[in-house]
């Protein structure tokens, strides 16, 4: 009996294993996450009244997108005039950023995205058009609701001064906070910022990982990629394109601190539309005039014979 013993211990050193001490971690390193939630940023996200179905939709997209927003119904300002309403119910709900869309005689939509905390500053009107939202059927793309996007810019928000400035307050809006209670640990879409034709392009897709079925797509994906899994975005919408109009010191007004030289109002548009079609109808009518006057002109001699049968 005694001879068996120590054998028994022997197999039962053999199965507690040992797990190795994790690695020492530094307290002072910033770069390290321990997954609090500590940079509180709640956004405001609302839109004026008369605003249409489309622009409804995207502002609907965008608070999917963004677990940390907070909801307010239609603004109606009043006489207090837009700004000072929407600081003042920014401040009663404790935000300390927002996006609001604002309509205009309901074809023209105006993205304005601004601070609203202490310092009040600085924010941005942008013109937005080329809208498409998450429910068209191009959009294929799917992702877990609340989950951290990848933030990616172009060079030009690295170059130009203004771009700068807007990269901050896209990165304060869009961006989710770490530890969020309604967000997602999770990392499996990216949303995109492009700068072309002075414009701002904003697309958002799904990263999608695909595992290879077979040896042969293992081998494939290897080679090319240099990983096993397949890694390809499909777009999840919404999408649309922001031209900058102004840029502000303070929030909803203040010094400008930036213009767009290149933007031309939605309403001269139109207004030089109407005057085009208006020289046509002019031209046309101009026309008729001295069609009428050339055929007054126009005198058929009299035929002597004519009278000869009669």
């Amino acid at each position: 009996h005694n001879h068996n013993q120590p054998q028994q211990q022997q197999s039962n050193k053999s199965k507690t294993t040992t797990m190795p001490p994790p690695p020492p971690q530094d307290k002072d390193d910033k770069t390290i996450s321990d997954g609090r939630y500590r940079n509180k940023q709640r956004c405001l996200t609302l839109c004026s009244r008369g605003v249409t179905a489309r622009y409804r939709h995207l502002l609907e997209d965008l608070r999917t997108l963004m677990p940390h927003h907070k909801k307010e119904s239609k603004l109606d300002p009043g006489n207090e005039g837009m700004g000072s309403a929407v600081n003042s119910i920014a401040e009663m709900r404790g935000c300390n950023s927002v996006l609001f869309l604002e309509c205009r005689k309901r074809m023209d939509a105006y993205m304005w995205l601004g601070h609203t905390s202490t310092n009040k500053g600085p924010s941005a009107k942008f013109h937005i058009t080329n809208i498409h939202t998450m429910d068209e059927l191009k959009m294929t793309g799917n992702c877990m609701k609340g989950s951290r996007p990848i933030l990616s810019f172009d060079e030009s928000f690295d170059r130009i001064s203004h771009l700068q400035l807007l990269k901050e307050l896209f990165v304060n809006v869009f961006g989710v906070p770490r530890g969020h209670p309604k967000s997602k640990p999770f990392v499996d879409r990216v949303m995109a910022f492009y700068y072309a034709d002075n414009k701002i392009w904003v697309r958002h897709y799904q990263i999608m990982e695909e595992q290879p079925t077979n040896a042969l797509e293992k081998q494939l994906s290897k080679k090319q990629a240099g990983q096993d899994k397949a890694t390809s975005l499909v777009e999840i919408g919404p999408r649309f394109v922001l031209n900058p109009i102004r840029i502000f010191r303070g929030s909803f007004g203040g010094q400008t601190l930036f213009q767009n030289p290149d933007f031309v109002s939605p309403n001269e548009i139109r207004a030089q539309e109407g005057k085009r079609k208006g020289q046509v109808y002019v031209g046309r009518k101009e026309n008729e005039k001295k069609r009428k006057i050339h055929k007054e002109s126009i005198v058929v001699p009299e035929d002597p014979l004519a009278s000869v049968f009669k």
